[in-house]
């Protein structure tokens, strides 16, 4: 079986993260939804990530998800909040029955450097770890996605609406973060794990 992490993150919060090795016709049987997504890969990953949804809690109603203008998937009913992320042949999900939350993976790649001054303040640069400075950047930017996953509105400038507090580099650890925008001031606290040049950021329900 793909599933290759579980997380109980509290008793109503759970993550998973899915290695992809099926053929779309798998899902389908477990999960009998008809996304308007042409691209095949695509369409696998969307797939494997709502079947990760009633892996992490068999009564997710997955056919009650919507998708927001802002492009995020919710349920109407609000009984449960998630967050799905892809990439490559992964998908990840948390799912909670408390409150928001926000995930992201992502693969460690030069891109990330190409486009740090985007997303990292000046304060947030001062703390890269110069010895690991591509992987701690992935870190920021996997955070800031998952932050962004977390807000679920759109229009969000991840280096002005977001500031991540000094954290030091490691295959695993915590972040706290202020997100600050006119409607939302709060401050987040994250949680990552580097493996095979894969990092994987998830926020904590508040």
């Amino acid at each position: 079986m793909p599933l290759i992490r579980t997380i109980q993150i509290e008793p109503e919060t759970r993550l998973g993260v899915w290695k992809i090795t099926e053929t779309e016709d798998f899902f389908r049987q477990q999960v009998n939804i008809s996304p308007a997504i042409h691209h095949p890969h695509k369409r696998l990953q969307h797939f494997a990530g709502r079947y990760l949804l009633v892996t992490l809690f068999p009564e997710f109603p997955v056919h009650g998800i919507m998708v927001t203008n802002s492009r995020k998937p919710v349920l109407a009913c609000n009984s449960y909040h998630f967050s799905i992320s892809h990439c490559g042949d992964y998908a990840a999900a948390v799912v909670s029955t408390k409150a928001a939350v926000g995930i992201d993976i992502e693969e460690v790649k030069p891109k990330i450097e190409r486009v740090s001054h985007k997303f990292l303040g000046p304060a947030e640069r001062s703390f890269i770890d110069p010895a690991h400075e591509l992987v701690h950047k992935t870190i920021c930017w996997s955070a800031k996605e998952a932050m962004f996953k977390w807000y679920g509105l759109g229009s969000v400038d991840f280096k002005e609406n977001m500031r991540l507090h000094p954290f030091v580099y490691q295959q695993a650890g915590f972040i706290t973060a202020d997100f600050n925008k006119e409607d939302t001031n709060t401050r987040l606290y994250l949680q990552y794990i580097m493996e095979n040049d894969l990092c994987l950021a998830w926020t904590h329900p508040a």
